[in-house]
C-alpha cells in the first residue's frame, strides 16, 4: 500500500508538469463557460435536449445539459488522455527499466498509475461541474429545478441530486479509463491507446443507434452515461443507476485485470 502511494505521488507530480494535463482540464472548464456565454448572448435555449428548456430558469440545469453533451466525445477524450498514455509512455520513452530499478514491485507501480488515471478523470469532471454550476448560477440563478417528471425540486435538494448525478457519471468514465489502461499496456503506444479507446466508445454509440440492435442499448457502456437521469425523476428511478453500477463493473474489471497481467508480465529486456 505504501509503495502504491509513493508511485501515486510520483505520477501526480508528472501530470502537473505535462501540458497535456492542462489541455483536458482546460477543456472541462472552458466548455461550460462558452456554453453560458453563448446563452447570455443569444435568445432561446436547446429545447431538444433534456433540461435544455430550463437553462434560463435555473442554473442547476446547466451542469445536467453539459453532462449530456459531454458524454459523446468530451469526457471519453479527457479520460483517455491520461489513461491511454500513463503506461505506454514509459515504454515509448524508455523509462520502464528506470522505474523498475526502484524498490517497488510492478503491482505497486500499476496500482499507483491506475489511481492517477482515475484521479484525473474525477478532477476533470469536478472542474466541469463546479464551473458549470457557478457560471449557471450567475446567469440563471440558484432556483428550483424542474425534474424529468415535471415536478419542481427545491434548489438545495436539486443541488444534491446534481452531485449524485455526477457521481454516477463517474462510473462509465472509470470503465473507459480501464479500457484505456489495457490498450496502453497492450500497444505501448499512447496515440494508439487513446484513438483505440475513443473508437471503442464510438462503436458502442453506433451499436446503440443501429436498427435491429436497440435491445443491446441498455447494456452498452456508453448508455451508462445517461444513468444519472434516474435521480432526476420523482420518485427516483433506481433501475438505470443500479444497472450502471454492475454493468460498468462488467466492463471495467476484466479490462483492469487484463491490463495488470500485461503490465506485470511485460518483457522489457529489449527496451
Amino acid at each position: 500500500m505504501a509503495g502504491a502511494l509513493i508511485v501515486y505521488r510520483w505520477e501526480l507530480r508528472k501530470l502537473l508538469s505535462q501540458k497535456r494535463t492542462y489541455l483536458g482540464l482546460g477543456a472541462a472548464v472552458a466548455v461550460p463557460i462558452i456554453f453560458v456565454a453563448a446563452l447570455a448572448l443569444q435568445k432561446g435555449q436547446p429545447t431538444d435536449i433534456a433540461f435544455g428548456r430550463y437553462v434560463r430558469e435555473s442554473g442547476l440545469a446547466i451542469p445536467l445539459v453539459l453532462l449530456l453533451f459531454g458524454s459523446i466525445w468530451l469526457f471519453p477524450l479527457i479520460t483517455v488522455l491520461v489513461a491511454g498514455d500513463i503506461i505506454a509512455s514509459e515504454f515509448s520513452n524508455g523509462t520502464m527499466k528506470t522505474i523498475l530499478t526502484r524498490s517497488l514491485d510492478r503491482g505497486q507501480i500499476f496500482a499507483g498509475k491506475t489511481a492517477t488515471a482515475f484521479t484525473y478523470a474525477f478532477a476533470a469532471l469536478l472542474a466541469m461541474g463546479i464551473t458549470a454550476l457557478a457560471a449557471g448560477t450567475i446567469e440563471s440563478g440558484f432556483h428550483p429545478l424542474v425534474s424529468l417528471s415535471g415536478t419542481r425540486v427545491p434548489a438545495p435538494r436539486a443541488l444534491g441530486l446534481v452531485a449524485a448525478s455526477f457521481a454516477v457519471y463517474l462510473l462509465p468514465m472509470g470503465a473507459l479509463a480501464c479500457v484505456g489502461l489495457l490498450l496502453s499496456a497492450l500497444t505501448r503506444n499512447s496515440a494508439a491507446a487513446v484513438v483505440g479507446t475513443l473508437m471503442f466508445a464510438l462503436l458502442m454509440q453506433l451499436i446503440g443507434i443501429l436498427p435491429g440492435l436497440s435491445g443491446a442499448g441498455p447494456y452498452l457502456l456508453t448508455t451508462q452515461f445517461q444513468a444519472w437521469q434516474g435521480f432526476l425523476r420523482v420518485p427516483v428511478d433506481w433501475a438505470p443507476i443500479v444497472r450502471a453500477a454492475w454493468l460498468t463493473a462488467v466492463y471495467a474489471l476484466p479490462a483492469l485485470a487484463a491490463s495488470y497481467l500485461v503490465f506485470v508480465r511485460a518483457d522489457i529486456r529489449g527496451e
